[in-house]
């Protein structure tokens, strides 16, 4: 059973890696947010019972995250913009199922955390839409995304921030430690 559990662990190991440095940041956040996705509507079930229905569609991002491994070991760029994308699609789709008051738009804060650290300077052009996409998101999309499909009592919505602002901390601190991680081994 451990032999079975340790070449499991190997293979997701070995899937969460790249040789391109931030590639390979890109692949292993992918991976810790596919993993604890399944979580969070549990999470939101126990703070606001039935009416969290909707967090079972965030699932939908699911295999975009998983992919991004893949591609970014097939084209460094574009794994590592999958995971700008998906990232910030996924929150902005979290902000029509939940409401900005739910606190959920934090998650833009790693995703354009993502979008400064996984580029190089020879990329950089390229990538300052991907860097920017956060910002519009919140200033031109989020307010145009109508009422929410989760409906809750204003009670509620300190606890709905509270995980999400602790989410996006750990998210953000597990980024600055891969990050600092890589520029320790340059």
């Amino acid at each position: 059973m451990a032999e079975m559990f340790s070449r499991g662990l190997a293979a997701v190991q070995a899937y969460a890696s790249a040789d391109d440095p931030q590639s390979d940041i890109a692949a292993k956040v992918a991976l810790v947010i596919v993993s604890n996705q399944p979580f969070y509507p549990l999470y939101l079930h126990a703070i606001v019972g039935t009416a969290a229905w909707p967090a079972w569609l965030t699932l939908l991002t699911a295999p975009l995250f998983a992919s991004a491994p893949m591609l970014a070991r097939r084209n460094p760029f574009a794994g590592r913009a999958l995971m700008v994308l998906t990232g910030t699609v996924n929150t902005v789709f979290s902000v029509k199922l939940f409401g900005a008051q739910s606190g959920v738009e934090l998650f833009l804060l790693p995703c354009a955390l993502l979008g400064a650290l996984l580029f190089r300077p020879a990329e950089r052009l390229m990538s300052l839409p991907l860097l920017g996409l956060p910002f519009v998101s919140y200033l031109l999309i989020d307010p145009r995304l109508g009422e929410p499909l989760m409906k809750v009592a204003d009670s509620n919505f300190a606890s709905l921030v509270a995980i999400n602002a602790t989410s996006v901390g750990a998210l953000t601190a597990l980024i600055g430690i891969l990050a600092a991680a890589r520029m320790a081994t340059q």
